[in-house]
This record gives C-alpha cells, structure tokens and sequence, in this order.
C-alpha cells in the first residue's frame, strides 16, 4: 500500500498537520523536526498525491457541506439556517452538496468532485473524514469548533451563551430549575453544560441539586425530557433547555399537564430560531445565528480556493434575547444559603 501523511506522522510521533506542514512547506515547522519529518518520509518512500494536486487544477463548482450526521444530531431547523446562509454569499458560483460524514466510505473522497468543503464538525469521531480531505488538498473550513486539522474555524461561544440563559433565570429568582440538556458526548452540549453549571456555582448554589433530563436537540425528545422533569418535581419554576426545538417540545408537555408559559413556567432556549420571535410564545433564548456562522464560514472558504490564503479563525459572541417566556418570581431566601 502506498505510504500516507498519516503513517508519516504515527511513525515521526507528531501530529498530521505538523507532517502535512513540513512536506508542503506551508506553515511553521521547527527546523530540526521538519528535516526528521523529511528523512522518515524519504525512508518510508513517500510519493505525494500527484492525482489529487492535478484533478484540483480543474474547478467543479461544487462545495460539500459536511455535517457529522443529519439523521441523529442535526435539527432540520439548524440545516436549513445552514443552507440559507451559504447560499447568500455564495450565491449562484457553486451547488452545493449535503453530505453526512458518519455514511462516508474511507478512501472514496474524491478532490475532483469538490472545490472545497464546508465542516459542521460536533466530535473528533470526524478525524479520519478530516485527514483524507486535508491529504488530497481540498480546501475547508470548520462552521461549528475547532478540529483536529489545521484548518480555518468559525468558532461560538457556546459556554458562555449557555452562562447567560441560567444567569437570567437566576436573576429573576428562579431556584427550581430543571435542565434539559442535548446528546451528551457532543462537544455542544459538553460546552453548555460547563456554561450553565459556571452560572450556578456563581450564585452560591449546589448545581448537582438542579435535576437534568436529555434530549436529542429534536421536538419530541424536549416534550418527552419535560415531561419526566415536570412529573418528578412537581416544584420546578423554569426549564432550561439546550435549544429552541427542545423548548418548544417542552412547551407542549406543560400544555399537556394545564400549565401555561410563563405564568407556571418558565422557559429558555439556545439558537434563536425565527420560530421563537414570531411563534405565540416568545421565547427568551440565546442567539447562535446558523446562518451567519454559515455565511462567516463561506467567504473564508472562497479565500482558502480563490486566493490560497489561510484566514484567521473568528470568534463570534452569542448574546441573550430577551422575549416573554421567563417571569420574574420572589426567590426562596434560603436558597442561596
């Protein structure tokens, strides 16, 4: 079998990037590592992919839109922001092609079908995806966190988004809340949990004594999540929910059990979807825009294939909207005790 970037970087103990960086010259390298790298290369007889560097000299129009997976984790509403947005700064230049990186074939990635790859990356269970990608020179960008490669990110502040929601409904006396987090070994949900737990801790609480269920970001789990939380703790004031989907599934388990929002609960969300600002509850939620990390995304991607220059990662803040879904109570004075 031919010798890859990876087999170089396993045997010279470094990461891929480094090994990818040493060989093409691009990026910066210690000398004295960069001359091993070459001489385990030279040994191992590395050949480049000379394929792939010439089929890249013709363009296809196509871009792939790379999500983990669209069936388990993926809300058709974050999909269609997704969508939308990169379909506004690109325009009419290229197609695009969605495609679930968990029903990929290793070693089917073919560079000439792609003139560059969008990555909506949720785990680094994406790492060999991302490393035949990076090996066969198709431009990408990651539109959701950092990965494992060295590419060019958009990257939110999902923590402290998640700080803010719970900050609200702290300040507006909640002490009874339950939390209906999303699919646990996302790194996502991972960032909000740390971020309403931080919040929590702040106020003097014990955040383990706040009861938590799980969904999987879609409506039916939030209803279903609620409704476990609101049967089990006939107390709770607020719910705080990992996204606006779930939010709105919890909603409807509080209607099935005669409560109304905010009156007899409260209720917040993560995303902002155009369904929280114009549905009959409007909901308070935090604004993660899709689109615009979608758009932020696609012009850098038409950097990396236009110009061949590596833009700097952005950093976008996400921030609370305020809407009508959370009621101001008189806290328990012995809460914060």
């Amino acid at each position: 079998m031919a010798v890859t970037i990876k087999d170089i970087a396993t045997s010279a103990g470094v990461s891929y990037s480094m090994v990818s960086r040493a060989l093409n010259g691009t990026g910066a390298v210690e000398q004295k590592k960069k001359e091993q790298i070459l001489e385990i290369a030279q040994r191992m007889g590395y050949m480049p992919n000379q394929a792939a560097v010439t089929l890249k000299k013709s363009k296809s129009g196509m871009i792939g839109l790379c999500f983990s997976t669209i069936s388990k984790s993926t809300s058709p509403f974050v999909l269609h922001d997704v969508l939308t947005g990169v379909y506004q700064e690109l325009g009419s230049k290229y197609q695009v092609v969605v495609k679930g990186i968990d029903m990929h074939q290793p070693g089917t990635l073919n560079p000439s079908y792609f003139d560059g790859l969008l990555i909506m990356s949720q785990g680094d269970w994406d790492q060999e995806f991302l490393e035949e990608a990076w090996e066969k020179n198709i431009p990408m960008v990651a539109i959701s966190r950092r990965v494992p490669v060295n590419i060019p990110a958009v990257v939110t502040d999902e923590m402290g988004g998640m700080e803010q929601a719970m900050n609200y409904l702290l300040k507006n006396g909640h002490r009874r809340i339950g939390v209906i987090e999303g699919t646990s070994y996302l790194e996502a949900s991972m960032l909000r949990h740390e971020g309403w737990q931080k919040a929590v801790r702040e106020h003097g609480l014990d955040a383990d004594q706040l009861p938590v269920d799980y969904g999987n970001y879609r409506f039916n789990s939030g209803r279903l999540a609620a409704g476990r939380l609101l049967d089990a703790h006939k107390d709770l004031t607020a719910l705080l929910c990992f996204n606006d989907e779930m939010a709105f599934g919890a909603r409807s388990a509080t209607a099935e059990r005669g409560l109304k929002v905010p009156e007899d609960i409260s209720l917040t969300g993560f995303d902002n979807l155009d369904l929280s600002s114009y549905s009959d509850m409007r909901l308070t939620t935090v604004e993660r825009s899709a689109a615009k990390i979608a758009m932020e995304g696609s012009r850098m991607l038409l950097t990396c294939m236009e110009e061949g220059v590596r833009p700097a990662d952005v950093w976008l803040e996400n921030r609370l909207i305020v809407r009508d879904s959370v009621k101001k109570i008189e806290s328990d004075r012995t809460a914060d005790k």
